[in-house]
């Protein structure tokens, strides 16, 4: 049966909201599309959406048909709390939830994906248990010491080498940096990352000041500091709209698109959208001035898709 999320447009001028009647296959068909999008202009482009691990099966577990043209339009899988911080940060995450997970994961390694997994601790011992599992698993482990996402961990990454990293299946390790209001200057920021040795560096296309990293900035980061080269991927929101985000009209808070749903309690100023509806797709990943075509031009190497699990709000 049809799901329609509000009211179709009334006599009142309210906007038209486009129904959706699978909200799963949606958000695949939304990520199928930024992929192929992406990859008429640069064929090697890396996509990774983080969370919504359900997506990869056409049915209700992990043991359903895979889902074929999802999997061909991504190239990895993020995985967030696998091992801890599934509750709250520096804490083993149940291992009812965490088998959970790994029934998904491990197929979609099978499938050829590789898993990047980003548990939040501090704690010595669980960072070591984190890396040790994900090893395990033949996953990629990092270990956040901060749910903001702002620290660089001490010492050296995990399994650190100075191979050039050039496919998403050659990296042993990487860093997920997203919040950079530590630093107090790009240039400072670029140093800080130079100094590193990570095969893969997640991070925003913009600095704290709005500014996007141009070009050249993205080129010095993609050098470690052995020597070797790192991929640098872009994070980007596709079920959430962010009213810091340079897309953003001030009067959508007052007449709202149709595509705005709820702000998120949880995050401030970060806005559940209809993610299936065409007007918020073109500017994530339209012609012209989308998310999508800034990301390319800044020229990283791939984008990581958050909110992929904006249809579980959808569904319930």
């Amino acid at each position: 049966m049809l799901i329609l999320t509000v009211l179709l447009t009334t006599s009142c001028n309210r906007p038209e909201v486009v129904p959706c009647d699978d909200y799963r296959q949606a958000m695949r068909d939304f990520v199928v599309r930024i992929s192929e999008t992406a990859r008429m202009q640069h064929p090697d482009f890396i996509v990774i959406p983080q969370n919504g691990i359900e997506l990869v099966t056409l049915g209700e577990n992990a043991n359903a048909d895979l889902a074929a043209g999802y999997l061909a339009a991504i190239d990895g899988l993020g995985q967030e709390d696998l091992f801890y911080g599934y509750v709250r940060d520096d804490e083993p995450t149940p291992a009812d939830a965490t088998e959970y997970l790994l029934s998904y994961l491990r197929r979609s390694k099978q499938a050829g994906k590789c898993i990047l997994v980003t548990d939040y601790c501090s704690r010595p011992e669980y960072v070591s248990a984190a890396r040790s599992r994900c090893d395990a698993e033949d996953f990629v482990s990092f270990a956040a010491p901060s749910r903001e996402l702002d620290v660089i961990p001490a010492g050296a990454p995990t399994h650190e080498n100075a191979q050039n990293i050039v496919r998403l299946s050659d990296a042993q390790n990487f860093l997920y940096l997203l919040n950079n209001e530590h630093f107090e200057s790009k240039s400072t920021f670029i140093d800080a990352i130079a100094n590193t040795n990570y095969d893969i560096l997640i991070t925003d296309l913009f600095f704290n000041d709005g500014t996007a990293f141009t070009t050249a900035e993205v080129e010095r980061l993609k050098h470690k500091a052995n020597g070797g080269k790192r991929l640098v991927i872009c994070y980007m929101s596709i079920g959430e709209a962010e009213d810091y985000r340079y897309y953003w009209q001030s009067e959508w808070k007052r007449h709202k698109p149709a595509w705005l749903a709820r702000e998120n309690p949880s995050w401030p100023g970060n806005y559940k959208v209809r993610y299936w509806d065409p007007a918020w797709q073109e500017i994530i990943c339209g012609s012209g001035d989308s998310y999508l075509n800034r990301i390319l031009a800044a020229g990283f190497d791939g984008v990581y898709l958050d909110i992929i699990d904006a249809f579980e709000y959808f569904e319930r």
